[in-house]
């Protein structure tokens, strides 16, 4: 393999993975406004095109919880069977034309209650949806795997019952855990009863840490909670004082020799002010002194982004190579929430060839 640098469309063919993806963060700007218009919620625009450039306008404010708030007309759409269904099977189909050949995506069900449905009701309805998009991503010849991690919002009182529906549905397409929401002021530790619970249940859990607060929400995350992955973990360069070095911190160094995986979004990072240019980026001083880094959209309707669009972005703007992208879908792979010998087989059986194939 060499280091040729690409272009968009090489890009485009690539076999991707990600496992930092929100369900209610990606849905297709046209099914917004169609599914909208059903349940009589009303829009900033009905213009899909426009609808798509508000949300990447009022999400690149540089602030987590104007982020965050822009979630409120996805949701919307989102509380009723037929809206679950919709928006789960194109969740996958969109990963499938991008490329995506595993992905893991999250949403709380605690926020999708509006409609009448109850929180098992709810990740059955999503686990159907995905498993329709599953099906017809196979049949059309692009294959896509799709785990589901289940959130608990870490500012609200039921994240215990999303960890129980986790383990209740295990067996059911459901992989992980993790906590989302606004980070600085909700500590993860607040919900250790939460983390202890799955861990005794041997349910693995991500955690949202190091974007909106820094070391210590890294630090409770892995040492306290035990997660396994960190959701962002841009602040971890906090312990390292001299990138250019390499000098490690205590916590960087548990980090980086523990090979635990960082789900890194870069344009999202860029609008919630975690990140200040994708050149400068902390992924790609974390790549280059060995980190577990993954590459991932976050959200994909409000960022405004797919894989090959994140993937293109470090190819020109911070010199990425084919070997660079192929290291941090591997990376991915590595860390997924699945068992290791259908880890081992997506990366010897369907990347390593895709790349191959690809040059």
């Amino acid at each position: 393999m060499t280091a040729t640098r690409v272009d968009t469309e090489l890009i485009r063919r690539l076999p991707k993975a990600v496992l930092h993806d929100h369900l209610d963060g990606g849905l297709r700007p046209a099914t917004v406004v169609e599914l909208a218009d059903a349940v009589g919620h009303t829009l900033p625009t009905t213009d899909p095109g426009e609808l798509a450039a508000w949300y990447y306008a009022a999400a690149n404010s540089g602030d987590l919880v104007r982020y965050i708030a822009t979630f409120e007309h996805t949701l919307a759409v989102m509380q009723t069977r037929e809206g679950l269904l919709r928006t789960a099977e194109e969740y996958v189909l969109d990963l499938a034309a991008d490329g995506v050949v595993y992905g893991e995506v999250r949403y709380a069900p605690e926020l999708m209650l509006n409609g009448g449905l109850t929180l098992p009701e709810v990740v059955e309805t999503v686990q159907e949806g995905l498993a329709a998009g599953m099906a017809k991503a196979a049949a059309a010849g692009t294959p896509v795997r799709v785990g589901t991690l289940l959130c608990g919002m870490r500012m609200f009182d039921r994240v215990r019952e999303a960890a129980d529906l986790a383990v209740a549905f295990r067996d059911a397409g459901v992989v992980g855990f993790d906590i989302a929401g606004a980070e600085d002021g909700f500590p993860p530790a607040d919900h250790l009863a939460a983390f202890e619970h799955l861990r005794r249940e041997n349910v693995p859990f991500t955690i949202h840490a190091g974007e909106a607060h820094g070391l210590p929400s890294i630090h409770q995350a892995l040492q306290v909670c035990g997660a396994q992955r960190i959701g962002h973990g841009v602040r971890i360069t906090d312990d390292i004082p001299d990138l250019a070095a390499g000098k490690l911190g205590r916590l960087a160094g548990w980090v980086r020799d523990r090979r635990i995986a960082l789900e890194m979004c870069p344009t999202s990072n860029l609008q919630t002010g975690a990140a200040t240019s994708i050149a400068e980026h902390p992924i790609n001083a974390l790549k280059d002194l060995g980190f577990r880094v993954t590459l991932n959209t976050d959200n994909r309707l409000v960022s405004g982004t797919t894989m090959t669009r994140e993937m293109s972005l470090l190819v020109e703007q911070a010199g990425w190579s084919v070997e660079d992208l192929c290291t941090v879908t591997v990376n991915a792979l590595k860390s997924a929430f699945l068992p290791f010998d259908e880890r081992n087989a997506l990366i010897r059986d369907v990347v390593l060839p895709g790349y191959e194939a690809a040059l």
